[in-house]
């Protein structure tokens, strides 16, 4: 077997609109860890979520590999592992089944208005990036303009329409869940089951990388967390 074969392949799906830059500060030990980061592709009208799911298993290359998503994209590779045996299913910042949707994405999705949502985001980035006052929102602003790399409108609405849409029988008793206790996009109050994250916000993927970076190999090889981690989920 040569070292390539002894690898884990680890395939890491961006989230909503998000380039696979947001996981640059993610480092995994390289003598057994492999990296591939996937990238959103603009879907076709109409194409359902499943359909898209297996258009980007095009690009997994490895079996039984490792799927991590954060935000929509945990929502992506819970569909793509519906289709391929996977060694771990890990979603962060995500939710894992529509029941933990936020009570206004529910309604957005009952009612329709998710289709009221602009999707001009590269004229939104822009223009929150000019009026943000104060540290905190300058650099929030730049960050959003760093790390999105999909301002498509066609993209925008489908990702909106797909995420308060999204429906699931029961979530994948495989699913690792890592979720921050100030997610402000999916609070933490709608989450069950997760692994919390204190002070953990909804980009902590970019913030918070060296906890991912310390606990991700265990989580991956393991399934579970280091002692002292699981101590702190408990305290």
């Amino acid at each position: 077997m040569n070292q390539e074969q002894k690898l884990t392949h680890v395939y890491l799906m961006p989230g909503m609109a998000a380039d696979s830059a947001i996981f640059e500060n993610i480092s995994l030990p390289e003598d057994e860890f492999k990296v591939h980061p996937l990238k959103w592709e603009i879907p076709h009208v109409d194409e359902s979520l499943e359909k898209y799911a297996k258009r980007i298993l095009r690009y997994v290359k490895h079996s039984e590999p490792v799927l991590i998503g954060v935000s929509f994209g945990g929502v992506i590779v819970q569909e793509m592992a519906k289709y391929i045996e996977v060694e771990r299913l890990i979603i962060i910042s995500s939710v894992k089944c529509s029941d933990e949707l936020p009570p206004r994405m529910k309604f957005a999705s009952k009612t329709g208005l998710f289709k009221l949502i602009p999707t001009g985001l590269a004229d939104y980035v822009d223009y929150f990036e000019k009026i943000a006052v104060g540290d905190f929102l300058k650099k929030r602003a730049r960050l959003y303009k760093q790390y999105i790399s999909i301002t498509d409108k066609q993209y925008l609405n489908w990702a909106i329409k797909n995420m308060v849409n999204w429906k699931c029988d029961r979530p994948d008793e495989k699913v690792i869940h890592i979720h921050g206790d100030r997610d402000e996009v999916f609070p933490i109050k709608n989450i069950h089951g997760a692994i919390k994250i204190k002070g953990g916000t909804h980009i902590m993927i970019i913030n918070r990388f060296r906890w991912f970076n310390e606990n991700l190999p265990e989580l991956i090889s393991t399934g579970k967390l280091k002692k002292k981690e699981q101590t702190k989920q408990v305290n």
